[in-house]
């Protein structure tokens, strides 16, 4: 996993015809095995279902904790979908993909 600075994306393509694009935070604390696999897990979601209209933005918190106080984070990892709204967060490595789906809004439950 490379760690990305706050403004630098990990996937920022767009199109016009893309519905929504999605704008999405994962908080980890160094490159433990736990944030590797949530940033695995995350990557291969995101090109399953939203094909090229997402960012994943990687924020180490022991070097940017001013992002977690104003994202209210209380454990690691930490999934925030900013965009689109509403805001939404996922706790934990990912793994469970239909409840990230649910949880992202991708997929409803049942």
């Amino acid at each position: 996993m490379k760690r990305a600075k706050p403004a630098m994306p990990r996937r920022a393509a767009f199109s016009s015809k893309s519905a929504e694009f999605w704008y999405l935070r994962l908080y980890v604390v160094g490159e433990t095995p736990r944030s590797l696999a949530a940033f695995s897990n995350l990557t291969k979601i995101c090109e399953s279902h939203l094909e090229g209209r997402y960012n994943i933005e990687v924020i180490d918190i022991a070097n940017h904790t001013q992002f977690a106080n104003g994202d209210q984070i209380l454990a690691i990892p930490t999934l925030v979908r900013r965009l689109p709204h509403p805001v939404r967060k996922i706790i934990g490595d990912l793994s469970d993909t239909e409840r990230v789906l649910v949880g992202l809004n991708l997929r409803t439950a049942g």
